[in-house]
This record gives structure tokens, sequence and C-alpha cells, in this order.
């Protein structure tokens, strides 16, 4: 008995126009027109910072592993990521309680908090030239979440035991000169070069056999008694114990659902050593609106911000709306901090999934046992790709995750 899948991952474009990253060094990861063999132990489909993620967690040396993409590796969405790393998630801790419950929400705020530890142990441990600094969150109170919703969050993480610092609005004017009701600081977060770190990871995986082939688009998928047969737009059929599916956005077709859903969002940089208060250095900055400004600086002293999200997955590319969009942005952000980018250097604008919870999904695919699906990360990618790749590792091996029941696919 064989369970099919026809058509597999929906094809989009992911990004356009110009990211900063993608002028940046050491982000080209070699790669193989075919695969080597027909079988292997995990096939990783998806060559952008989870796929990395998720071959650099499962390479042991010893397993046959091959990660493919229909395009380049690092060339998807994951060159538009803004990579700010946060532990944050998109939903605030008092009110996910409302949404999964506290226990569940405490749960996965907490492992969202130990994920930025473990990348930084990764990167460390890897010792990949990514930029990567670590950083406190400055969260500001806006139009959606006022001084009276912040006083309650900050209350609520530290309960949950997370590190969190309420600011009245003096001491944000004193500290940080900003005219806000008042802002939450928090740790532990950072910063990062996402295309650098995505690379990096493909390397060390590559160092102990994960093979990777590039422009290979899959077109079917089937399950079997003894595991997963893959075809390819050539015709060639490979198998393996296990699949995973780390697409971002061109995620399967099965996986739709109400509770997810892609939107799109915008993102400049500016040119190099732009003036800046001393404290941004230390900080990434996001604010409690809807849509909401986020900014950071990086280490040449270019300003990165973004926002203005739309629920619209197309928006993304009207290339006028994306004039108009980086404006807003520069105008909001010269407006809270006095910063001018003037001109930006950089502009880009990309699709992204978001949830209802503003969880990821990190199951099987529904009706299978070996085939596996990340999805729906919002505006904590890189950080929700470290989870995953722990999650997936740990249940192909047999060892089930304590927080699996945190991500699975809803119901």
């Amino acid at each position: 008995m064989t369970k099919m899948m026809d058509g597999v991952t929906r094809r989009k474009t992911l990004r356009t126009d110009h990211p900063l990253w993608a002028a940046t060094p050491r982000i080209t990861v070699p790669s193989e027109a075919k695969p080597r063999h027909q079988d292997y132990d995990v096939i990783i489909v998806g060559a952008g910072i989870s796929g990395a993620m998720m071959a650099e967690a499962l390479a042991d040396g010893n397993r046959r592993i091959l990660v493919t993409d229909r395009r380049q590796p690092v060339r998807g969405s994951t060159m538009a990521s803004t990579a700010m790393i946060q532990h944050e998630i998109d939903i605030p801790l008092h009110q996910l309680d409302k949404l999964i419950g506290k226990e569940k929400a405490t749960r996965a705020w907490q492992r969202s908090s130990e994920a930025v530890k473990h990348l930084k142990r990764t990167i460390a441990r890897l010792d990949i030239r990514c930029a990567f600094e670590e950083r406190n969150t400055l969260y500001l109170a806006g139009e959606e979440y006022g001084s009276r919703a912040l006083q309650t969050e900050v209350d609520r993480r530290l309960e949950a035991g997370l590190q969190a610092e309420y600011l009245k609005s003096a001491e944000l004017r004193d500290r940080f000169d900003i005219e806000r009701t008042a802002g939450i600081v928090s740790s532990p977060s950072a910063s990062a070069n996402p295309a650098q770190l995505t690379a990096g990871l493909h390397k060390a995986a590559a160092v102990r056999g994960v093979e990777t082939v590039s422009l290979l688009d899959i077109t079917d998928l089937r399950e079997t008694r003894d595991g997963v047969v893959l075809a390819t737009a050539e015709g060639q059929l490979l198998t393996a114990a296990d699949v995973i599916f780390c697409t971002g956005y061109e995620f399967l077709k099965v996986m739709e659902s109400p509770a997810h859903q892609v939107i799109s969002t915008w993102a400049l940089a500016s040119e190099p050593r732009t003036p800046r208060p001393a404290w941004l250095d230390e900080f990434l900055v996001w604010e409690g609106s809807d849509p909401y400004l986020y900014f950071r600086s990086t280490p040449d002293g270019r300003i990165v911000a973004g926002g203005e999200d739309e629920a619209d997955q197309l928006a993304h590319l009207d290339q006028d709306k994306g004039k108009a969009k980086f404006v807003r942005i520069a105008e909001k952000l010269r407006d809270l901090t006095g910063i001018d980018i003037g001109k930006p250097a950089y502009g880009w604008a990309a699709a992204f999934g978001t949830t209802t919870t503003g969880l990821p999904i990190i199951d099987r695919v529904p009706g299978m046992d070996h085939v596996h699906a990340v999805m729906g990360f919002g505006g904590n990618g890189i950080t929700f790709s470290a989870i995953a790749s722990q999650m997936v590792a740990s249940r192909i091996a047999g060892k089930p995750d304590p927080d699996e029941d945190l991500f699975r696919y809803p119901d």
C-alpha cells in the first residue's frame, strides 16, 4: 500500500529587488548537478536556513544525506531575512496564554529562548564567520500593545523564568531618547548575516558527508512500507528512509491550513557608517503595532529596517508599492529615532508565512510516518529553524522531543 501526493510544493517568487546579503562574501555553497546515489537515509528538500540547520544537525558521518533545491543553495527566501534572531515570539506571552494555554505558552517561549542560545553555541563550535553578534531586544509600546499590556507581559515573562525589564516612558526617554509610553528590554537575542550563516552550516555538513544538489525539482512523492520515494522533474526516482521538506513558503500543498497564511513584507538597508545612537549597536528594536516597524544595525554601521506587512502573498511583487513601502519605513524610523538613512542602499520584498499562534509547524505530514514538514516561521525564522532541526533530528533518532506537541499540524 502506498500513499501518494501530487504536485508536491507550490512554486513561488520568494523575493524581489536587491537584498543586502547578496552583495556579501562567503555565501556560495558547492553543489552538484545530480545525486550520486538513488537511495539515502535522509533527503532534505530545501537548501535555505532551515535545510542547512537540518543537514548540520543530522550529519554524523554515517548517514547518507542529500539536500536538494530547485534553486541554488541560499538563494531562496533566506536571502530576504533581516536576521533579527529574537527569542520573542510574534504573539506576546500573555496573549499566547489565551490561545494555547498557560503551560504550553510558557514552554514555547522558553524553548525559543533556549534556541537562541543553542544557535550561538553551534556557530561558535563550527567557527562560522557570519557577523554573529549577541544583542538585547527593545520592544516598544505601540498602537496594539500599550503600557499596560507591556507591564502585564513583563510580569508574565518573569513568572515563566524569562529575563525582562519594564521601562516607563521617562526611563525609555533617558536611556534611548525614544518617546513611547513604555518599553521592554530583554535577552537573549542576536543578529547575523543569514546568507553567510546558511552557507557556513551547509559547508560544515558537507565535511561530514552531506551531499547537495541544486536545480533539482521534486515533482511527486510516495510513502511505502519501507520509506519514501521521490520523483524528480527529470524522471529520476530517489528513495529515503525519511524526507524532510524545508521549503519555506513553497510549502507542501497537503499542508495548507486556515491556521497558516503567506503574507508580504518589505525591508531596506542604509549605506555603511550611517549616523546612529551608540546604543543601537547592542539592540534589536521592534514595536507593539500592526504592522510593526523593526530595525537593527550591522557591524559596518548599516541600518537594516523593515515592516509594513500586508496580508497579501503577492503584494511584494508590486514594485510601485515597494517604493512607497521603503519611503514609509524610512519615515517611521526617522520619526521614532531621528535616524535619517537617506536613499537606501538596498531594498527588497518577500513573502513569509505566519500562523494564528505565531508558532511554526514542525510535524509529520498528515497520514505519513516518514515525511516531515517545517513551515510557518513568521518573524522568528532563524530561531524556529534551530528548534526544528533539534526536533526532527530527535524524532528520526527515535527520541521524541518533549515539546513536539507545541508545533503540531493544526487539526
